[in-house]
């Protein structure tokens, strides 16, 4: 029997929001601020200037809480604003694939919460968000918006209890942080961002481009200060790398409640990404040659509809291998097929892209009289063949009459493990230098994840014949004729 939702009342926001939004808006009044008071001289008008900016910024705060509101009625969720004009955003409740909780530092101070709707449009951007909602309400407005019934929750309903733990993070498991790329360069990253932001302010704190020249030639005309910075990043970056990896990944669990797979994860922003399962096509498994040295990897769902598919697919952060197969078989499915390796044209087509480009830069720079930097190129490569071999050892793809798998790659190794049903289409595709060599590339269009999927350099009756044994009806007139 259906269950009827009453008409509820529209709902507002918090009000311990208008604590959290005027500290929020205070980075994008510095500058501002700054300018007045240095133009005024620092004179008492200049300071009543400066109040009425940021008295401004609260009022500003205030209208807009007080004009917010939403409510869920008649299978959807309507958002409202009445500002200066009335505009109303409705989601119709059966389009909602995901719904994201998270909990930011100051949030989290004051007991709020923001949640994130995805509707499966596509995109980075979730199509609605209320930000500054109790964690109470968050959870209970969770499970209605991803209630296949649409039942009210009410304030009395404790929030649905997890029925399967599939994995809770170890503390241990931080030290696998600087293995991964993503964390390893934050030194080199926080750097970069310094810097642009010194471009960025640079004008408002009265710089131009001859005081950036100048920083510049000071720092060259002192090598041993570029040369002990470069140290002091370098031996940094394992610690910011297990720091950065904590921070993201902070009792980092994995659960099923319902028909979704629930991760939770972050010390400083906490998050809760809710996948329904019925929508989970496969798996992506990553590595770094750090990582598989180490035997550890990544692991992310393939979800059909899901935006930002990289941080909310994600179902394991870095992770011991062994535990990364038994979750990617236990929570998505498993898989055990070997993959098929690609022909010997393939590895001389690795070979060559890996190897050739260095070998005529060091050529040109010998030529040239550049000798350092065509030394510098020998090197590489040199180097280029143990990644032409390793880029060939990595190719491969294989069917077991349920999923499909591809891989490839191999500074990002990554293969992926997709239902045979998730397969919309395919693009064989065949350049010139391929046409030579008598390969391919076989791309699966899935409806899920990045959209389609790579047999790399499979060769060309080996190629048709995986998208043929996959989905036989599709292909067989092409094969016939």
């Amino acid at each position: 029997m259906p269950v009827h939702e009453p008409v509820p009342e529209a709902a507002r926001l918090s009000p311990r929001l208008l604590l959290i939004d005027p500290i929020r808006v205070l980075p994008s009044l510095l500058v501002p601020l700054a300018g007045v008071l240095i133009a005024g001289g620092f004179s008492p008008r200049s300071f009543i200037w400066a109040a009425l900016g940021v008295a401004g910024s609260v009022l500003y705060a205030v209208v807009r809480w007080a004009t917010f509101s939403y409510t869920i009625t008649g299978g959807r969720l309507e958002l409202s604003r009445a500002f200066i004009g009335r505009s109303t955003r409705v989601i119709p409740l059966e389009r909602i694939r995901g719904v994201d909780v998270t909990t930011p530092f100051l949030h989290r101070l004051l007991g709020l919460a923001v949640l994130k709707l995805d509707t499966g449009a596509g995109g980075d951007k979730q199509e609605g968000e209320l930000d500054g909602i109790t964690v109470e309400d968050a959870e209970r407005l969770r499970a209605v918006l991803l209630s296949r019934h649409h039942a009210v929750v009410t304030p009395e309903q404790p929030t649905a209890p997890r029925d399967h733990v599939f994995l809770t993070v170890p503390r241990a498991w931080l030290r696998y942080g600087p293995l991964s790329g993503a964390y390893l360069f934050t030194p080199f990253a926080l750097v970069a961002g310094a810097v642009g932001l010194a471009f960025q302010w640079g004008g408002e704190l009265g710089l131009d481009e001859d005081d950036a020249v100048a920083v510049g030639e000071w720092l060259w005309g002192h090598p041993l200060l570029l040369v002990g910075a470069a140290i002091v990043l370098v031996v940094l970056m394992p610690f910011l790398a297990a720091a950065m990896y904590a921070v993201f990944n902070w009792n980092f669990v994995l659960f099923g409640r319902g028909d979704h797979l629930v991760a939770e994860r972050g010390l400083v922003n906490r998050r809760v990404v809710s996948l329904e399962r019925r929508r989970i096509r496969g798996y992506e498994i990553a590595e770094s040659p750090l990582e598989r040295r180490a035997r550890v990897a990544r692991l992310w769902a393939v979800v059909t509809g899901l935006g930002d598919s990289q941080t909310r697919g994600q179902l394991l952060p870095v992770a011991p291998r062994a535990a990364v197969d038994d979750i990617a078989a236990e929570a998505v499915g498993p898989f055990s097929e070997a993959l098929r390796p690609h022909p010997p044209a393939a590895r001389r087509r690795r070979l060559f892209r890996a190897i050739a480009p260095w070998v005529v830069l060091a050529l040109v720079m010998y030529a040239l009289g550049y000798a350092l930097i065509g030394v510098a190129a020998t090197v590489l490569a040199v180097a280029g063949i143990a990644l032409g071999l390793d880029r060939y050892r990595s190719l491969g793809h294989t069917y077991d009459g349920t999923r499909l798998s591809v891989r490839s790659g191999s500074l990002r190794r990554a293969q992926a493990v997709v239902e045979r049903r998730a397969v919309v289409g395919w693009t064989i595709e065949q350049s010139w230098f391929q046409r030579r060599a008598g390969l391919v590339t076989v791309i699966a269009g899935v409806g899920a994840g990045s959209g389609g999927y790579k047999a790399i350099d499979a060769g060309e009756t080996q190629g048709a014949a995986f998208a043929a044994e996959v989905t036989p009806d599709w292909l067989a007139p092409f094969l016939k004729r």
